[in-house]
């Protein structure tokens, strides 16, 4: 009898269970087929005109179009992107606010020991968007070369009296430059910006010398002649810039710096809506008009979403945080 009373009252249980599943996952579907009903807030964490507004200007007006609510791109620029990265942590999770975080988020935990959030644990991650690489550009005015090898020889031969722009401390341009300077024996000082945007402006201006930049950011100036690129630092040519050799066949093996660009979710945000997402942004990176502009800012078309993308950036903070160490860069 005990035991027919138990298997009675563990298929009972089972019972109870699918009911309750069904009761709490009934809304959220209604909610996902309803979203969004009002507009969308990306949080982009630099000033506007860097990379990461390259790519996500594009991805919002097309996400507009496809879900028929306007997305409204919110820049917050600050400390290597750590500032916006902050402030979209602590948003609702309401399927309303996402976060279009970059390569410099997984070199920030190495560079900043006091991280009020945590780019693993405080979002969801929705789906890489881009991923061009980095380019060595300099001022034509300013550094007066030809190629790659000119250009280090150039450095070696004046230690000190070139400086280069970035992103701002921690960034992934911050870095390239530090490990640039490691394989190359070469000193070059650094001067963060509050975001690639401004630090362009700049070595157009010719205030700075060199930038080592994320190829979305730098692609429009490189086409009309105001700066000069070197070198991309990739094992293969960029897309749309083919007549720009890779560091490797210029002479410089072994440096390779890729960045990348994403859309994360804060934590808890409903998944049903994250999922719904993650098939907008995929449906709006492989329109022709999208797969254009990547290719014109030197990007492939990435197909890296959810967990997959998740795993990737944690090997990236991982890998960062060898180069770090390895190139004893610090906050400047």
């Amino acid at each position: 009898m005990f035991n027919q009373t138990n298997k009675l009252s563990v298929s009972t249980m089972n019972a109870l269970k699918r009911a309750l599943f069904l009761i709490c996952a009934t809304p959220l579907v209604a909610m996902a087929q309803e979203w969004p009903t009002k507009p969308i807030t990306f949080v982009v964490p630099f000033p506007a005109g860097g990379g990461t507004d390259a790519f996500a200007r594009p991805l919002a007006n097309q996400l507009t179009k496809q879900l028929g609510k306007q997305i409204i791109i919110d820049n917050r620029g600050g400390a290597g992107g750590t500032v916006g990265a902050s402030i979209a942590a602590k948003a609702a999770p309401d399927g309303y606010s996402f976060f279009v975080g970059a390569a410099h988020h997984a070199i920030a935990p190495a560079m900043y020991p006091s991280l009020d959030y945590d780019i693993e644990k405080s979002f969801i991650p929705v789906a890489m968007i881009a991923s061009p690489p980095q380019v060595i550009v300099v001022n034509p005015k300013n550094v007066q070369v030809k190629n790659l090898k000119e250009f280090i020889e150039l450095l070696k031969k004046n230690p000190g009296k070139f400086n280069y722009a970035s992103a701002g401390n921690g960034s992934s341009h911050h870095l390239a430059g530090e490990q640039f300077k490691m394989l190359t024996k070469t000193f070059i000082t650094h001067i963060p910006y509050r975001g690639a945007g401004p630090a362009m402006q700049d070595l157009i201006a010719g205030q700075v010398d060199i930038e080592f930049d994320g190829l979305g950011s730098s692609a429009a100036q490189i086409k009309n002649g105001s700066i000069v690129a070197l070198a991309v630092a990739s094992q293969k040519r960029a897309p749309g810039f083919p007549n720009i050799p890779t560091a490797a066949e210029a002479g410089l093996v072994g440096y390779e710096v890729s960045t990348w660009y994403g859309l994360f979710a804060p934590k808890g945000t409903p998944q049903a809506i994250v999922d719904k997402m993650t098939a907008e942004v995929q449906k709006a990176i492989n329109t022709p008009e999208l797969k254009t502009i990547w290719t014109n800012n030197g990007s492939d078309t990435p197909n890296l979403t959810g967990d997959a993308f998740g795993k990737f950036v944690s090997a990236d903070i991982k890998r960062w945080a060898a180069v770090a160490k390895a190139s004893g860069a610090k906050l400047d």
